[in-house]
This record gives C-alpha cells, structure tokens and sequence, in this order.
C-alpha cells in the first residue's frame, strides 16, 4: 500500500536510497561505538553523518517509505524541502561536532550517545506522519538525557530537570496527536494540514513550546546546557531546539500569530538575560532561546517568505551556534575557566580560536557578509509585509542586544588587556581547528553566496533580497547600536556578579512546595483512612469473637431487663430457626444480584 508524501511530488526513489533510513545508519554507528577503538569508532561516526548529509542533498524529493506502525499506516522516512534541508544540516554539523568530539577527549561512550541523539532527531526529522514523529521525539529527549548525565556531577541534576520538562512536553504534544487521530481518523501528514484546530493546536503548541523555549518553559535550557562535557554542549545546541522548530512548522503549516508575537517575545527575553551573563555556555544558551525566537516568528508569520526564511535561519543558526559553542569549549578546556570576568588577552595563545569566534559572533549578530545577516533579514522582511509591527521592531530591539552580548563575550575572553596573561596554554587541537574552521567557512559563504542555500529552502526564497541598501544600512546601524549600547552598559554590566535570577527563581520553589504539600496531603489522608479501616477491622474481629458484649450494650439501649442474661449458651436456636435465617440470607442475595 502507498501512502501520499507530504511532498507535492510522489516519486518514489530507487532502492538505494530508500532500503534503510539514514536515521539507522548512525543509530547503529552509535551502537556499535562502544565496542571500537576510539578512532575507528568516530571515523565511523565522522563517514555515516557526513554520508546522511550528502544523502539528504541526493535523495529525490517525495522519497517515501510506506511501513505499518503498532497496526497503524505511517511512514517512516519522507522527504520533502523540510525534511531534506534538516537532513543536510544535521548530519554535516555532526559530522564536525563528531571530529570536535574526538579531538577533545570525549569518550567512545559519550559520542555514542551523541550519535544516538543525532539518528533519533533524523528519525524525528524525516517522519512522514504524528505516530512516527512522536516515537522518536520521545527517543530524542531519552538520548540528550543520557548524554547529559554521562558527564556526571551537577550534569546529572541538570540532566533530571531537563528529562522532567521534556516529558511533560511530549506527553501534551503526544496527547495533540492523540486528539488529531480522533479528528482526522490517521496519522498521516497528507490526511490533514497540521494540527486541527482548537484544543489540539494549543496542546501542540504548548509540548513543542517546551522543546523551542518558549518564554516561561526555556529554564531548563541555560541550566542544562553548561553542565556536561564540552563536546556534548556542541550536540545539544543543536538537535532538540531545531527539532522543536520543524515540529511547529508541520503542526502549524499557515503559521498563527500569538505564535509569532511569542517568537518575538524569546527573542528579547533570551538576548537581554545572555547579556546579564558571566558563564559563556550560559549566555550561549540563553542566546539559543534567542536565535530560536526569529525562527518561531518566522513560522508562526506563515508566509512564503517567512516560512523559507525560518528555515534558512535553522540552518544558518545551527552552523554558528555549534561553532559558538565550540570556540568556547576549547577556552574552558584550556584554561579551565567558564566565567568572562576572569578571562581576557587569549587571543595571541588561541589566534584561530578568537578567528572562529570573530565570524561566528559577527554571523549570529547578522552583521553584513555573514550568514545570519541573511536569514535574519528575511523574517524580519516578512514581518514588515505583513505590517506585523509589533514582531517587527522587537526583533529589531532583539538584534541590538546579540551585538552587545558578543562584544561583551569576545572582548573578555579573548581581546581584553587583562592582567592575568596565559604563557602556557596550549593551542586547540588539530581536529577542533579543522572542524572550527570548516563551519566558519560556511558561515562566510552562506553569507556572501545565500543563492546556494535559497536552491533548498521550503516556503519561498524568491522575495529575499539581502544585499540592497536599506537592508545593508540597517544591518550596520544595528551593529553601530550595539557597539554605543555595550560602551553606555559595560560598566554596570561588570559589576553583576553570579547567576540572574530567572523564572526558576519562582518555578522551583512553587514546584517543591506544591509536591511537598500534594505528597503530604496524600499521605495524611491515607493515615487518616487506614486508621479508620483499621479501628473498624478491629471492631468487627471483637464483636465477631466475643458478640456479648456488644449485644448485651444493643439489648440495654432498648430496655434494662434480660440485657444481664445475654451470655453464653443464651443465644441458642433450633435447627430450623437456622436453617431459616440461612435460606432468607441467600434469597436476599439473590434478590440482589438479578435486581
């Protein structure tokens, strides 16, 4: 049986490169990691990423694989203009996180459950219906657990958190998908467009608001992100956000605006609590939050423009924030230190490190030449289009923030004059320079030659215009903003010292006392009904035991005289007195039972 892709076309490719599903492929490099050699294991890894990127450009579109799942039809792997662009990403960046990885020590272990992240988001990706979507959405968010808590230590707390809040979040999307069924009678994405309306849509968008950040449910972002192993924090940048994305592009294909009102509101909430921060991966990840508000706006927009702009920033973001993240791991894993204030003048001991770091911070700030320049312009274009004003000027807002937060991160880390110097610190490892430099590049294509990534974006590309005047002009003047904001606000800035308090400041303690007054009240009430069954129980088994007492107490509540002789051998009757109560006991029951 066939079933209709997702994709306007309905060719079916050859069966090459449809006999097994890429997200296989590096499920069972992952697998088989542990039991290899180090080396071998992440030049396995390195060749089946890179091999899913260049599968996802090859592939036709309207490649399909048609299975039935729990008894349900579903499609296990589909490819359309979404599924292909995410492919090629996800598999290229993890092919370099995957050199990153060995190159910084990491484990066969950890790189293990790297790629068994990585092969369950591909299976996310590349679904053609709910059922199969879910079932490795929930795979996704076991195997990011797992890689966080292999680092141990406060990896593991953080690790609980994370694994708390992306259950709550999948089960309300899962309990959409449940509700589409009823709807629509499949699952399939070509039996209806997204989520149908009312009840399911917000249980949708709630569960996949969780995964994106949405304002009041990203906690659980910054304060996992900075906890495990380096080059873990470099795969975690990227999977679950952007999955999160591609799902809200499916369920909300016409987009909705509280949607893009709420993109814009993560936009300026993440970037002016990055710019609050110390920790470099912290302000990295409250920087995720941010960069992913553009692509929420831009799906929730829903516009041709909009929708190939949301994705060419999936793609544009995915690439400079592992980069970030990188550059950053390979300062923490030199000098052993994650707070900005004690940094300063690491760019002559790390000269490629501050290079990578440069066009990264430049791209994701959508400076003029680079990557995030482009796609940025694109959503705030549609934006304007749709005379959105609101969106419009608080992404505006929200690009200021991203150039003061970067001026602050390199010029601490790596450009300040400090008085602490680093004559011993060694350079980043050959593979950690080939892999920074190597996204870097592209950031720098992308940015000079968007043409190359307009050819594979869903939604519409063609009213894109990234190099005219007025877009070049308001590129520079947010960067100008930026520079004059960080000057005006670097000294209070500095004197902020530790963790900003964020929603979690109250989540937390609303949560522990609320459980702790449930769990209490739960068992209070058990107490109090265990001791009512007990004292009757035991009342019973008296009564039952030694019956005179009680019957003498009921005999005098009626009158004194013969409650005194109610004693054993009193309570005698005949043979046919019980053979009578006997009988009247049993048509009673019987009574009961056929009424």
């Amino acid at each position: 049986m066939l079933v209709e892709s997702a994709s306007a076309s309905t060719t079916v490719s050859s069966p090459l490169l449809t006999l097994i599903p890429p997200a296989f492929v590096v499920l069972a490099v992952a697998l088989l990691m542990p039991l290899l050699p180090r080396r071998l294991g992440h030049g396995l890894g390195v060749l089946a990423t890179g091999g899913v990127a260049v599968w996802s450009y090859l592939v036709p579109a309207g490649t399909y694989l048609p299975v039935t799942f729990l008894g349900f039809d579903a499609v296990l792997f589909n490819v359309d203009a979404f599924s292909r662009l995410m492919g090629i990403i996800f598999g290229l960046i993890a092919c370099a996180a995957v050199l990153y990885s060995y190159s910084s020590a990491a484990s066969n272990r950890q790189t293990a459950y790297a790629l068994g992240y990585v092969g369950t988001s591909l299976g996310a990706v590349f679904a053609g219906d709910w059922l199969t979507l879910i079932f490795f959405w929930e795979l996704m968010a076991v195997t990011s657990t797992l890689l966080v808590w292999d680092y141990g230590g406060e990896a593991v707390r953080a690790g609980f958190r994370y694994a708390i809040y992306h259950a709550l979040g999948g089960s309300l999307f899962m309990a959409a998908i449940v509700w589409q069924y009823v709807e629509v009678g499949s699952f399939l994405f070509s039996a209806a467009e997204g989520i149908v309306p009312g009840i399911p849509a917000a249980l949708a968008a709630v569960g996949i608001g969780v995964n994106v950040g949405f304002v009041g449910l990203h906690a659980w972002l910054p304060d996992t992100y900075p906890r495990p192993h380096i080059a873990a924090s470099v795969f975690l940048s990227v999977y679950t956000t952007k999955t999160g994305v591609y799902g809200m592009a499916r369920a909300f294909p016409d987009g909705h605006l509280l949607i893009a009102y709420m993109g814009a509101a993560m936009a300026m909430v993440g970037v002016v609590y990055a710019l609050l921060q110390n920790d470099m991966r912290r302000l990295l990840a409250y920087h995720i939050q941010s960069q992913v508000g553009y692509m929420v706006a831009g799906v929730g927009i829903g516009t041709a423009l909009a929708t190939a702009g949301a994705f060419a920033h999936v793609f544009n973001h995915i690439l400079y924030k592992a980069l970030l993240f990188m550059t950053a791991g390979v300062v923490v894993g030199r000098v052993d230190e994650e707070n900005l204030k004690y940094l300063g003048n690491l760019r002559g001991a790390l000269p490629l490190t501050a290079l990578a770091f440069t066009i990264a911070a430049l791209s994701i700030s959508g400076f003029p030449g680079f990557n995030g320049f482009v796609s940025k312009g694109m959503i705030t274009a549609a934006a304007h289009h749709e005379h959105l004003d609101g969106v419009y000027y608080i992404l505006l807002a929200a690009g200021v923030g991203t150039f003061m937060s970067f001026i602050k991160f390199g010029y601490y880390a790596f450009f300040r004059d400090a008085d602490r110097s680093w004559p011993s610190v060694e350079r980043a490892a050959n593979g950690q320079v080939v892999a920074m430099l190597g996204v870097a590049g592209l950031c720098v294509l992308f940015g000079l030659f968007p043409d190359l990534l307009f050819g594979i974006l869903p939604g519409d590309a063609h009213d894109a215009h990234p190099f005219t005047t007025s877009h070049i002009g308001e590129g520079l003047v947010l960067a100008l903003l930026g520079v004059v904001g960080f000057a005006v606000l670097k000294k209070p800035l500095s004197k902020i010292g530790g963790a900003v308090p964020d929603v979690d400041s109250l989540l937390n303690p609303a949560a522990f006392y609320t459980t702790r007054t449930l769990v209490r009240g739960v068992t209070d009430l058990f107490a109090a009904v265990d001791r009512v069954v007990a004292g009757g129980s035991y009342a019973v088994a008296g009564a039952v035991s030694n019956p005179y007492p009680a019957l003498r107490r009921t005999a005098s509540a009626f009158s004194r005289d013969g409650a005194d002789d109610i004693g054993p051998g009193s309570l005698r009757a005949t043979i046919a007195t019980s053979i009578l109560l006997v009988v009247l006991v049993l048509a009673a029951a019987l009574v009961g039972l056929l009424g």
